[in-house]
């Protein structure tokens, strides 16, 4: 919803904030007051071409800007922080629980033509505005493209007119058509891609062929780190461990038995043991001594098997280590940046061996995949089809009943849903929403055909009767009551309050009985100049004022103001 326009610059108008809310809100005005510029000013946050000749005169450059409230996970959004901006969370009013965000939109065209757009605080290209303002307005008017201008456009919005079920059947068919896809893809790279195959499968199957020979392990490559390490200071290693053992034990390197370790303290165990039963102190003292002796023998002989194994692995086992270890990191530095990546690569690309493989049973069981999943896709849309005539004739029917009461008595909207040749996302056929103007004319494409009023009326009557099931946050009409008066003119009022009851609804128009359908009515009112504009929001008074000026020519006709009351009053706005 927008909740506030600014415009700067823009055609008459020197600076104006436009406040809008919820519901209906109207724009009245003298003739060339500048009602036409608040339009031109939301065209430039579509996108429209950029126009020097808008900029006021003597003005730099014009400015409009917007700032709208949005519910969580809207379109715009993403779209807003695809570009590098950003919108802000608002505090929660008697009207926007359901709006938490608020996002600021701007576009800037100076005297020569060049613009600028902005979309939440970041530079933004046209197109990106253009985007963001199509998921948030649609304007209807003489010179403004149509919202379901598009057959794409006719086929989502007949589409959602039809409901649950067809949207059940369209899952299902399009689950369906991107199963056909895949399978029409990897058929075609059987048959075109054979020899890229063939040389992408013998590479695979040498590489894979290379890893299985190694037999990689996980957690290998730390284990031979660490036996290599141990390995490659072997030598020190023995003779450290050969001088421990002789100082202990003898033996080893030394034969200096004599004075080992074992055999000094074996002297001094004796030498105590002699006098222990006089001294229950020097007895202790033997017993720890003999302790000593004991654990010294012991770490001898353990250093005796260490100097053992050492001798038994030798050169030999480095050797066979160091070869280990190159032959993992040869495969690291192909397949992966360390074992767990190079099995998860060979897993990964054994399946795609696999597919690659020139197996014309292959080739049998994707095109018999693909006879089956045509024949289903076939009846799946044939379904789709009826759905969306049965669709297209209830809306043709709604629509043409709501433009009787839109002073189009012989107008009616045709919904053609026609079979296509080739299967597509959303089935086999096209939408197309055609206006046959009078009884015996043929149904032309809607924008040709029709004044630019009377298609007004036409997307009024559509968006009325889709407004439920295919909303867009915010309707600008333009000329909707173009050509129009009387009880038609008090209908176009009545089907614009009904719009606004599920959307925020903007209309320009010059009609009082349209006008007093309003939840909010903005005057726009030139200077005595006839050189700037103002835009009023009227209250109860000015609303009556305004509307007899609308009226009666003036303001001051006792039976304007009557009349003037009297319509707010039937439209339920006093």
């Amino acid at each position: 919803m927008i909740e506030e326009i600014h415009i700067r610059d823009l055609g008459v108008i020197t600076d104006a904030t436009l406040p809008l809310g919820p519901g209906l809100s109207v724009l009245t005005g003298e003739t060339g007051a500048g009602k036409t510029m608040v339009v031109t000013a939301l065209g430039m946050l579509l996108g429209a071409r950029s126009d020097a000749a808008a900029v006021r005169s003597g003005a730099r450059s014009a400015l409009s800007q917007a700032v709208v409230r949005l519910p969580e996970g809207h379109a715009a959004l993403a779209l807003t922080e695809d570009a590098g901006g950003e919108a802000h969370r608002i505090e929660a009013d008697d009207y926007s629980e359901e709006l938490p965000q608020e996002l600021i939109v701007s576009r800037t065209v100076n005297a020569t033509g060049r613009s600028r757009a902005t979309v939440g605080g970041a530079a933004a290209p046209i197109g990106v505005l253009s985007r963001v303002g199509e998921s948030l307005v649609a304007v209807h008017g003489q010179s403004d493209q149509l919202r379901l201008r598009s057959s794409e456009a006719q086929r989502t919005a007949l589409d959602a007119y039809a409901g649950k079920k067809l949207a059940t059947e369209l899952r299902k068919y399009r689950a369906n058509y991107e199963e056909y896809r895949r399978a029409a893809r990897e058929l075609r790279e059987v048959r075109e891609n054979a020899r890229a195959r063939a040389f992408e499968a013998q590479s695979l199957g040498q590489a894979l062929k290379e890893i299985d020979s190694v037999k990689p392990q996980p957690g290998e490559e730390e284990k031979l780190d660490a036996e290599s390490a141990r390995l490659t200071n072997v030598e020190q290693l023995r003779t450290a461990a050969g001088l421990a053992q002789s100082a202990l034990i003898g033996g080893g390197e030394s034969d200096l038995e004599a004075t080992t370790v074992s055999v000094l303290l074996d002297s001094a165990h004796r030498a105590l043991a002699q006098e222990a039963d006089d001294d229950a102190a020097l007895a202790a003292l033997a017993q720890r001594v003999r302790e000593l002796m004991i654990q010294a023998t012991d770490i001898g002989e353990e250093l005796s098997g260490y100097l053992s194994d050492l001798n038994a692995e030798g050169q030999g086992r480095l050797s066979e280590v160091e070869s280990r270890r190159a032959a993992l990191k040869k495969l690291t530095r192909k397949y992966g940046a360390d074992i767990p990546e190079v099995l998860e690569w060979a897993e990964l690309n054994r399946a795609r061996l696999e597919q690659l493989t020139d197996d014309p049973a292959r080739s049998e069981a994707l095109e018999e995949k693909l006879r089956t999943l045509r024949k289903e896709m076939q009846s799946q849309s044939m379904v789709l089809m009826d759905l969306r005539r049965a669709a297209a004739k209830k809306l043709a029917k709604s629509v043409s009943g709501e433009l009787k009461a839109l002073a189009m008595p012989n107008a009616a909207l045709v919904v053609e849903v026609t079979e296509a040749e080739k299967f597509g996302p959303d089935g086999k056929d096209t939408v197309s929403f055609k206006l046959s103007p009078h009884d015996g004319a043929d149904p032309r494409p809607l924008g040709k055909g029709a004044s630019g009023g009377e298609l007004s009326r036409v997307m009024l009557a559509l968006e009325v009767v889709l407004a439920e099931v295919d909303p867009v946050p915010t309707f600008i009409f333009d000329e909707v009551d173009s050509g129009v008066g009387g009880k038609a003119a008090v209908e176009i009022g009545k089907r614009l309050a009904h719009l606004a009851q599920h959307v925020q609804v903007l209309v320009v128009t010059h009609l009082p009985q349209v006008a007093a359908y309003a939840d909010r009515h903005v005057l726009v009112l030139k200077s005595s100049d006839s050189t700037v504009s103002q835009v009023n929001v009227l209250d109860s008074e000015g609303r009556i004022v305004e509307l007899a000026r609308m009226l009666a020519g003036h303001e001051d006709s006792e039976a304007a103001r009557a009349h003037a009351k009297e319509l707010l009053q039937s439209a339920g706005q006093l």
